[in-house]
């Protein structure tokens, strides 16, 4: 099942039943006050980001599941208030990760040090939340975190201990970090883009999903965008519910699942 609708997501939310979704995640809005070519920003103060996301947060812990969990999408202008919300609402006990997704592009700053990563805060409704994700050896990940290999190209980690000790990674895998530097964004000529001012790359959405889902489950996106997590969840035989108020969004998800 793939359902996505033109709506609000309060309004959304409103229609659906509790502890029904196994995962959310959403790209959410940032706070920059920008006005983007497919939608205008929340401004950057307190009061605003509050009013906002304090009724919506509270939504998305109603619909999810206690073995559900939660990731949401930012920057570095919000977060400090988005983790307060996360904190009262979830349960501080409750936090898991800040993960940070690191990229880079052609902007440059020469009054600051560029800012060139996202922060994604992981919450679980309850202990009982669901998590299982590991990196293949070979996959992009440990490359760059480490690059040694052997003499036949198998990527390993050395550890000098009075001598050398080569460590292989096992076959099923490594688990992960909370800092991502393996999945770059989509550049402005990336054949992948499909005309969507902040679309994400599917393999950063993969990654959360394969982490904390599994097939059959319910994921939820109530900022939608381009709808890549209905693409993926489409790709990975999840189930999806997710909104946006953009036509033009909600026209680009429906062609992203065609079919399905």
């Amino acid at each position: 099942m793939i359902d996505i609708r033109l709506s609000d997501n309060l309004e959304l939310m409103a229609e659906m039943q509790d502890n029904t979704v196994d995962l959310i995640y959403c790209d959410i809005l940032y706070g920059t006050g920008r006005k983007f070519k497919d939608y205008q920003d929340l401004k950057p103060k307190r009061e605003i980001i509050e009013e906002h996301y304090i009724p919506r947060i509270k939504e998305m812990h109603r619909v999810l599941k206690n073995t559900g969990s939660i990731y949401l999408q930012m920057d570095t202008k919000i977060n400090h208030w988005l983790r307060c919300i996360l904190d009262d609402i979830f349960g501080y006990d409750n936090f898991l990760n800040e993960i940070v997704w690191c990229y880079s592009n052609s902007g440059k700053n020469k009054k600051k040090f560029s800012q060139k990563h996202d922060v994604i805060l992981f919450y679980g409704k309850t202990e009982k939340y669901n998590f299982e994700y590991k990196v293949k050896p070979n996959d992009k990940y440990i490359k760059s975190h480490y690059r040694q290999k052997d003499k036949n190209g198998n990527v390993c980690r050395i550890r000098v201990d009075g001598g050398v000790e080569r460590i292989y990674y096992p076959e099923d895998g490594v688990y992960c970090n909370d800092w991502f530097v393996d999945i770059p964004s989509l550049n402005s000529v990336s054949k992948n883009r499909l005309g969507y001012d902040t679309q994400k790359p599917k393999a950063l959405i993969e990654r959360i999903i394969k982490a904390s889902s599994n097939e059959g489950d319910l994921v939820a996106d109530f900022y939608g965008g381009s709808f890549t997590t209905a693409e993926v969840c489409k790709d990975l035989n999840r189930n999806f519910i997710g909104c946006d108020i953009s036509e033009k969004a909600v026209e680009i998800g429906r062609v992203r699942v065609a079919g399905f």
